[in-house]
């Protein structure tokens, strides 16, 4: 007898976009995917609200620095050893102690906030604490993706994945906004508390499935020291892996140096353009990176990936070459989705060809060498940045800049083993 229910299923499964599909054919997926989608609504929601709580409690920018400072600095120093750590334990534990600790951290801002007894201080332990976990969770994150998001699924899952967390980041801010105006800042923080206890019991659900390898079980027994440099000697074995991430340290200090210094003056100063302005073209860096998520998720492979991806980092180059020359408020703002297509699409290959040449038991380690390679130079990049345009004036230092980053795209593209990359 034919099972009708099991039918309609399969049928309907069939007729899924391909986009969808891990969320049909993986519950490890449904999880993680659920959980960190929430985790990045509610961190989206604090990205707004910190920067208020901050300034309503000193009025300083060297504060706000200092906040910044002390969530960034134990986040690029443990990088290097939280890969080994990943390696060595469970991963989905090591993500749930993260998340539970985070968790505890937003409630405490929350009720000392509400209560009138934060203080920038306080704030800064916090940071420190939010910081290392952070540091933790993510290559851990990084690791866990490898081994859930499946070959069958790889490219579905990870495009899923980014379309999700660039609709948090257009929402999370907005409601960010909605919460410091209705209620108040520390209620906020007391939402992203919520998202994390969300993501922790998700994360439960991870250890019920034959999908999660325990590495410590399978990896050699080896000293620390000697596992700290194990992940560099996985990427030394694959030309795609250390020029990529060797440019990119580079192409992200003018990249980021330009978005987040440049664009932001170049839109309130030098164009003089209101202020609501600036937030409506910075929107299209989250549209351009959702439509590439789309688009490179209706497809289950893709052939040709190094020069793809290389180009899409070019397109925003160009894109920042040709803004200081437009004041049309629509012709910027398709040029910033232009560029945050670009970038997505270079994301979303680069995390894709990271899960087909890593091995799950070294991939905690090759993930933290490259956020360290993408992180640990990004502050210098602000100082060098802000320097240079002060220096030659922010259009000539974003036309520079933004041609500097052309350049290495074509150096590294001059490389066969990227430009046939496939």
């Amino acid at each position: 007898m034919v099972n009708h229910g099991q039918t309609q299923t399969t049928h309907f499964k069939r007729n899924v976009p391909e986009i969808f599909s891990p969320l049909f054919q993986s519950r490890a997926f449904r999880a993680l995917w659920i959980g960190n989608t929430l985790s990045v609504f509610g961190s989206s929601i604090t990205g707004i609200i910190i920067p208020i709580l901050v300034y309503s409690l000193t009025q300083s920018t060297m504060a706000m620095g200092f906040i910044m400072t002390a969530y960034m600095l134990p986040n690029v120093i443990i990088l290097p050893f939280a890969g080994v750590i990943v390696d060595k334990i469970n991963r989905a534990k090591m993500m749930r102690v993260a998340d539970i600790v985070r968790c505890m951290m937003a409630f405490i801002i929350m009720a000392l906030g509400l209560n009138g007894s934060l203080n920038i201080h306080l704030f800064s332990v916090i940071a420190i604490v939010l910081g290392i976990m952070d540091g933790l969770f993510q290559p851990a994150f990084s690791a866990m993706r490898a081994t859930v998001f499946t070959p069958d699924i790889r490219t579905s899952a990870n495009a899923l994945n980014q379309l999700s967390v660039q609709g948090m980041r257009l929402l999370g801010p907005a409601l960010g906004g909605v919460i410091v105006s209705v209620w108040s800042a520390p209620i906020g923080f007391g939402i992203d508390g919520l998202t994390f206890l969300i993501s922790f019991v998700c994360l439960l659900f991870l250890t019920k499935e034959g999908e999660i390898r325990k590495a410590v079980s399978e990896a050699k027994q080896t000293s620390f020291i000697r596992d700290c440099f194990g992940g560099i000697q996985v990427i030394k074995q694959n030309t795609w892996l250390w020029v990529t991430i060797l440019a990119f340290c580079f192409i992200n200090i003018c990249t980021t140096g330009v978005t987040v210094i440049i664009i932001p003056w170049l839109m309130n100063v030098h164009h003089h353009f209101p202020s609501y302005v600036y937030g409506l073209v910075m929107s299209g860096d989250a549209v351009g990176a959702a439509l590439a998520a789309f688009i490179f998720g209706m497809r289950k492979t893709w052939r040709h990936r190094g020069p793809i991806a290389y180009l899409g980092i070019a397109a925003g180059g160009l894109a920042f070459i040709t803004m200081p020359f437009i004041q049309n408020i629509v012709i910027l703002t398709l040029l910033m989705t232009l560029a945050g297509l670009g970038s997505m699409t270079f994301g979303l290959i680069w995390e894709t060809s990271l899960q087909d040449l890593v091995a799950p038991e070294a991939f905690g380690r090759v993930a933290s060498i490259d956020m360290l390679g993408s992180f640990a130079l990004i502050p210098v990049g602000f100082m060098l940045t802000g320097w240079f345009a002060n220096a030659i004036g922010g259009v000539a230092a974003m036309v520079i800049l933004s041609s500097f980053t052309l350049l290495l795209i074509a150096i590294s593209l001059c490389i066969p083993a990227i430009r046939n990359f496939d």
